[in-house]
């Protein structure tokens, strides 16, 4: 396996110069970070039940808080590496503690009158369950009276069964989550989910090695636990600003925040403790308009709506703010000056944005042109970590604008193979482009010897100098990047153009751990995408199914190379009947069983054209994960 190389002067120049443009270090950030320390676990290591690790702080102990950052890391990002490596159990304030960087998230414990209320519970069980452990081991051994789920991303909730028992769910304890919680859970990454997984391999550098030239942090956190992840749907939703609940004693008031960091979040303020809990609104960074692993843009005014809203229902009676990722800020002219600077990030993106785009400005030429101002850039939770200047400018003018940006030469461009064989003619053939890329490489100009090489490597895939000179300028540019998802973008496509893959006989087929989760209708409605609509051509289907294991029933029908299906409907000339459970049709969209098979077994039951029924199936597309994405 071909190894890294070394960071160039270039790079070195560039992190020498970005020294000297960062805010004022005073250390109080790694004191907050630290503040009301408690106790933690050796390396914060949690086990899975067959062994393997599925946390382990161990393996960044190459950072060392207080060492200068290596010539292959970005100055600032190495900062926030250090600080996000401070782990174990802290108090928040009397009443209130944190498990910090046991996994990319925060658990949250609240002391009630008989338990704890938890929120966000990690995105898997095992580091979860540590957590509770940890907390009960220094907090005493109580029950978990509730769960609040900030907001709909699995980080929130993924670890719930870490946190409940089979028995605690069997007896209705509260769950506690924002209006559309559910839907948006499993949803947001089913419809595209197997796109936005492969990218979510890239964005947070999980085939990376952890070492000054792999992975060093994702900017939010470390990294994303490996455990087991759960789900168990909430039975309290909170649909109103200034709703109230009461919970073990605790009081809690809610504030809605539907269309910020995502599409169903709320804030919320507990009155006897003086402390508001953000969620993931506000974090110490800047936070993602567009988050690179593929998803809807965000709405920019609505999140700095509602940091604003927040400001002004619970700033003046806030002793501390805490949130889903990060340490918290204490006193309320911190809290407030935190809110308020946070509030006019994302406004700030969002207004100059527009302004340059009602200039005339493409997407391209403003992520060029927008600075912030110096009372923003002044701190460091404003900074590049998570999301970038770069591409939330380009983010909002998405949201507006689409992704064309007016320029017809723009309109109906060749797709990267064809227009790769041209630049290289263009370019006098591949010895000649390479050599022009060199000459920009050895000048340092890593961004264009990116584009101009990509090139080449779409028409000539199997040219191995030319990938191995675009793994080398990619990586230098992560070297550079202050975004933990940028390095491990840039650092993932170098290691996959110098290893690649060999080609595969069958799809690669992701997990289908979020089909299982899915009920009824929506898994239905994730199967349309997976129709290959040229193979269906003018064939037509019609399907009454009843799913057994829910008692639902729906009409299938395909025509026109589209799926549809409509639930509580029997056609009355159907080209067959199927009876079967929401897992048996899983397994036979990803080929874990046969229909066959399962007819033999009586899993299957069906009444009418078996061999239409297969030929149905047949057509439903089984998706590569690994399909390419820095080579065609």
């Amino acid at each position: 396996m071909a190894g890294p190389n070394d960071a160039t002067d270039a790079t070195r120049k560039a992190q020498a110069h970005l020294c000297n443009h960062l805010p004022k270090e005073t250390g109080e950030d790694f004191e907050d970070a630290r503040r009301g320390f408690i106790a933690t676990i050796p390396d914060a290591k949690s086990l899975h039940a067959m062994g393997h690790a599925t946390w382990d702080m161990s393996t960044f102990d190459f950072i060392k808080e207080g060492s200068p950052a290596p010539d292959t890391v970005n100055p600032s990002l190495w900062r926030q590496a250090q600080i996000n490596s401070i782990h174990g159990l802290f108090e928040v304030t009397r009443g209130i503690y944190q498990v910090r960087n046991f996994d990319l998230s925060n658990i949250t414990f609240i002391e009630g009158d008989t338990g704890y209320l938890v929120i966000d519970p990690l995105i898997s069980e095992e580091p979860a369950a540590a957590a509770l452990k940890l907390m009960r081991e220094h907090r005493g051994d109580k029950p978990v009276t509730a769960v609040i789920y900030t907001h709909s991303h699995v980080d929130h909730y993924g670890g719930v069964r870490g946190v409940l028992s089979d028995a605690d769910i069997a007896a209705g304890l509260k769950i506690i989550a924002p209006e559309g919680f559910l839907e948006e859970a499993v949803s947001e990454n089913v419809l595209a989910g197997n796109a936005m997984g492969r990218r979510a391999t890239y964005m947070y550098g999980s085939l990376l090695p952890r070492n000054e030239k792999g992975h060093v942090d994702s900017g939010l956190g470390k990294t994303v636990s490996l455990g087991t992840v759960s789900l168990v749907p909430p039975n309290v939703s909170i649909t109103t600003t200034g709703e109230k609940l009461v919970i073990d004693g605790i009081e809690i008031i809610f504030q809605v925040t539907p269309g910020t960091e995502a599409p169903a979040e709320m804030n919320f303020f507990f009155p006897q403790f003086k402390a508001l809990c953000m969620a993931e609104n506000c974090s110490c960074q800047l936070h993602n308009l567009y988050t690179p692993r593929g998803a809807q843009v965000r709405d920019a005014k609505a999140w700095s709506y509602y940091i604003n809203e927040a400001l002004e229902m619970f700033g003046p009676q806030t002793d501390v703010l805490f949130a889903s990722h990060h340490w918290p800020k204490w006193g309320r002219q911190k809290a407030e000056i935190f809110l308020r600077k946070q509030r006019d990030l994302y406004k700030y993106i969002h207004d100059q944005t527009l302004r340059l785009a009602n200039h005339g400005l493409t997407p391209l030429e403003i992520a060029e042109e927008i600075a912030l101002p110096p009372t923003l850039a002044e701190e460091w939770y404003t900074r590049d970590y998570y999301g970038t200047l770069n591409h939330n400018a380009k983010a909002v003018y998405q949201r507006y604008l689409g992704w064309f940006d007016g320029n017809p030469a723009n309109l109906h461009k060749h797709p990267p193979v064809e227009v790769g064989k041209r630049y290289v003619e263009l370019a006098g053939g591949s010895e000649q482009l390479m050599a022009k890329a060199r000459t920009a490489y050895d000048a340092g100009d890593y961004r264009w010897v990116a584009e101009l090489v990509n090139h080449l490597v779409f028409a000539e895939p199997t040219n191995a100098a030319a990938r191995e000179l675009q793994a080398d300028a990619l990586e230098q540019l992560g070297y550079q990047a202050e975004s933990g998802p940028w390095r491990a973008f840039y650092l993932t496509a170098a290691m996959e153009l110098r290893n690649p893959r060999p080609p595969a006989d069958e799809p690669r087929q992701g997990a289908a751990g979020q089909l299982r989760a899915l009920p009824a209708e929506m898994l239905l409605d994730s199967l349309s995408v997976r129709l290959n609509g040229p193979k269906a051509g003018k064939q037509g289907f019609s399907f009454n199914l009843a799913f057994s294991d829910v008692n639902e029933r729906f009409h299938l029908l395909v025509e026109n190379g589209v799926f549809h299906h409509f639930p509580d409907r029997k056609a009355e000339k159907a080209d067959a009947d199927i009876d079967l459970t929401r897992g048996d049709l899983i397994a036979l969209v990803v080929g874990e069983a046969t229909l066959e098979a399962l007819l033999t077994s009586g899993a299957v039951r069906l009444t009418g054209s078996r061999q239409l029924f297969a030929d149905w199936l047949a057509l439903l597309d089984r998706f590569d994960f690994w399909f390419e994405i820095v080579m065609p």
